[in-house]
């Protein structure tokens, strides 16, 4: 296996799909000649032609009605929204019509529909470029939200988002584009939806965590092994629906969690996690459920966003904190 960039996986995903389906299109700001704004889409205008990797104008609601238009003439769609906090200006089309498609045409059709998108902190960007607003697109039923954390990862979620019939929110982290490099199969390949991995397995505690977060709950476990404590890592890969089958087995097997997320405390990812662990196996807890997240506040401007960001001993200490419970 070739050893590549996460950003590398994801392009290889789109070529693949393009080579291997004619109806799949790629559309969005700039992803044409330019390869859009971090080359994720580079050389696939010039290999497949503009009739298929297309610009599209600055302008989110448009491209998502495009989207759910052309699904009516059986396109399967990738669409890019260039950063997700522009999300806001698509929500119509996202909530209101893709994630209704089905139950709205009683399963006569199909919404097949993939909007990729970078999220995530740890770059400098400008304003409205790095937050984190899974927890929106998991609130609404009709969506899938996947979100990976290694190359190998995102090259097989990828292209089983890309082969689903249902809408999938498809989620990039910028910092991890050419921050992460990992073996990952050559040609096409595919990794289940709607399933979590155990990347790290543990005795003590359980850490379930997901996206950006996954490296740096990684980097956490090496010091607390240091300190003897052995944690399991779970990666959560989709946000919606999450898969309790593999939170349960880990809860039961350890009986101590941390969650961590990235995005702002309230109303996350990880307060789902936490309540259907209270609800499904409160009593394999031998302690409170532990949990990281960003201050609930407007994302920061860059000079201050690492102050902000949950980071590695944020995880140690919250896994310390489970552990030191009586």
């Amino acid at each position: 296996m070739a050893v590549k960039t996460y950003i590398q996986a994801i392009t290889e995903a789109m070529d693949i799909s393009l080579e291997r389906d004619e109806n799949v299109l790629i559309f969005g700001e700039d992803v044409g000649k330019n390869g859009g704004v971090f080359r994720a889409t580079e050389g696939l205008q010039d290999k497949y032609g503009e009739e298929r990797v297309f610009n599209t104008p600055l302008a989110e609601s448009g491209i998502g009605g495009l989207a759910i238009g052309l699904t009516t003439q059986d396109y399967r769609p990738i669409m890019e929204l260039q950063f997700f906090g522009f999300v806001y200006e698509v929500m119509d089309s996202i909530a209101g019509q893709m994630a209704r498609g089905r139950f709205r045409f009683h399963n006569q059709r199909t919404f097949p529909i993939v909007v990729r998108s970078p999220y995530g902190g740890g770059t400098h960007t400008p304003e409205m470029h790095s937050d984190n607003l899974e927890a929106l697109m998991a609130q609404t039923p009709g969506l899938r939200v996947i979100m990976p954390a290694t190359a190998e990862d995102a090259k097989g979620l990828l292209l089983s988002a890309i082969e689903s019939n249902d809408p999938v929110i498809f989620l990039e982290h910028l910092r991890l584009y050419r921050g992460v490099k990992g073996e990952v199969p050559e040609g096409y390949y595919t990794t289940p939806l709607d399933k979590a991995k155990v990347v790290r397995s543990g005795s003590n505690v359980t850490i379930i965590t997901y996206g950006g977060m996954v490296p740096v709950s990684l980097k956490a476990v090496e010091v607390l092994a240091k300190e003897g404590i052995d944690a399991e890592v779970i990666d959560l890969r989709t946000v919606s629906p999450l898969d309790i089958e593999t939170i349960g087995a880990s809860v039961n097997k350890t009986g101590r969690v941390v969650v961590a997320q990235e995005a702002q405390r309230q109303a996350g990812i990880g307060a789902m996690v936490m309540s259907e662990i209270s609800e499904r196996f409160i009593m394999a807890l031998q302690a409170p459920i532990g949990r990281v997240a960003a201050p609930d506040s407007i994302y920061p401007f860059a000079l201050a966003e690492n102050d902000w960001l949950p980071n590695m001993t944020d995880v140690v200490n919250a896994v310390k904190e489970v552990i030191d419970f009586d």
